[in-house]
């Protein structure tokens, strides 16, 4: 090797200890390369790789990324999981989606009725989706849906998982059924009208409209047709509702509120639990398993919730999402507002969440997952701790609990 070849390669190799971004790009670029015999297995052809492949770039700045070398970019910031109730299901935004989407609902009429039929699933239901997911096609989904796929791959916390949507999205881009200008996305690469990953557009898609193809970018009637179809899929249950809000009994134990412990409506109306505004049920609605919800612990409205309520928290796995998508559902039906109000006016950080849940987890009362997020499961292993400690049994996240579980 030449002195001028040699001194040439210490160059570059200083250029690039010197540059770690466009070392770190060069292993994302071969990164992608060494996918092509997965997507040529998927279907994909040659020059749609090349094509969509040439000159991808990684965006470091999405959520939910481990880049060595740098600080974690940490738990996603999703609404669902940082806003109190009353901040995420906005009375002005539910009055609002629920005036169009009644507007929409003549508009798609013919296309609903199908839905119906065929699925079982309310038109509401879909509409309420699709509300929530785009604001009705009105809102642009921020990113490039390939490079989001890619970067997830590369570096994201769910890597197996997004491997396998990046070269399902090229398949996308491959079979022709998008243009890459309209692949944008989500920071977490959901398509779309009703925010698809590319996995479940393949495996949910229906092609309500009959011209051919599955278009969930500008066809809504295959939108909506393909959320009913994942509802279905995941166990949706034609005629039953999503949830019944309550009124709970002074006695009642907020620590009961997880999808394991699950009772005939009619047994928890027997312990106590009344139908807001004198609703009356049904001997076949009291007969339906149902598990309490009480998304603020014991303050703030109650629910007894259907298999029908988890199978939308398969769409979008927060409870507050479900509660925006069931009670929109109803509002395009109903202006009635929930009975109970909201009352939480702060929420922990999720770093504190976190703590919280890690400190629950040490003394054996948590089992699930450290993710920041006050869920089910983290509120029910809060008001048992709150029982074993003698504070008051609220099932709340606060900053006064969260002191005594570090101090124990």
């Amino acid at each position: 090797m030449s002195r001028r070849a040699t001194s040439f390669g210490l160059l570059l190799l200083i250029f690039q200890l010197a540059s770690p971004a466009r070392a770190a790009d060069a292993a994302f670029t071969q990164f992608i390369a060494s996918l092509w015999p997965e997507a040529k297995e998927q279907g994909v052809s040659r020059a749609t790789f090349e094509t969509e492949t040439r000159g991808l770039e990684p965006d470091y700045k999405l959520p939910d990324l481990i880049l060595p070398g740098r600080p974690a970019t940490g738990a996603p910031s999703q609404a669902e999981f940082v806003q109190v109730p009353a901040d995420y299901i906005k009375e002005a935004s539910i009055g609002r989606l629920a005036e169009h989407g009644q507007k929409l609902m003549q508009q798609y009429r013919p296309a609903l009725n199908e839905i119906e039929k065929r699925f079982g699933v309310p038109a509401t239901v879909v509409l309420a989706i699709w509300g929530r997911e785009t604001d009705f096609g009105r809102y642009t989904l921020p990113y490039d849906g390939l490079r989001v796929l890619a970067t997830q791959a590369y570096v994201g916390r769910r890597k197996d998982q997004y491997r396998g949507e990046f070269i399902l999205a090229l398949k996308i881009l491959s079979d022709g059924v998008v243009s890459r200008k309209d692949l944008r996305a989500s920071w977490g690469g959901a398509v779309g009208l009703t925010q698809f990953l590319p996995s479940e557009y393949y495996k949910h898609g229906v092609d309500l409209d009959g011209d051919g193809k599955v278009d969930l970018w500008h066809s809504v009637p295959d939108a909506l047709g393909s959320a009913a179809q994942q509802l279905v899929n995941k166990g949706w249950e034609s005629g039953l509702r999503w949830a019944y809000e309550v009124q709970a009994p002074a006695t009642a134990d907020c620590t009961m509120g997880v999808p394991e412990v699950t009772k005939p409506i009619g047994e928890w109306l027997r312990a106590g639990f009344t139908p807001v505004r004198g609703a009356r049920l049904s001997a076949a609605e009291q007969a339906q398993p149902a598990s309490l919800l009480q998304p603020e612990g014991i303050y703030g409205p109650a629910f007894l919730t259907t298999k029908n309520y988890f199978v939308i928290k398969e769409y979008n796995f927060s409870d507050l999402y479900v509660l925006f998508v069931g009670h929109l559902s109803d509002r395009m039906k109903s202006p009635l507002p929930f009975a109970t109000p909201w009352s939480a006016s702060t929420q922990l950080r999720t770093t504190d969440v976190e703590a919280m849940q890690q400190g629950l987890t040490r003394i054996g009362l948590y089992k699930d997952k450290i993710d920041g997020k006050a869920g089910m499961q983290t509120r029910a292993a809060l008001g048992a701790y709150q029982k074993s400690a003698g504070l008051k049994v609220d099932c709340w996240p606060s900053d006064a609990v969260l002191r005594s579980i570090r101090a124990r």
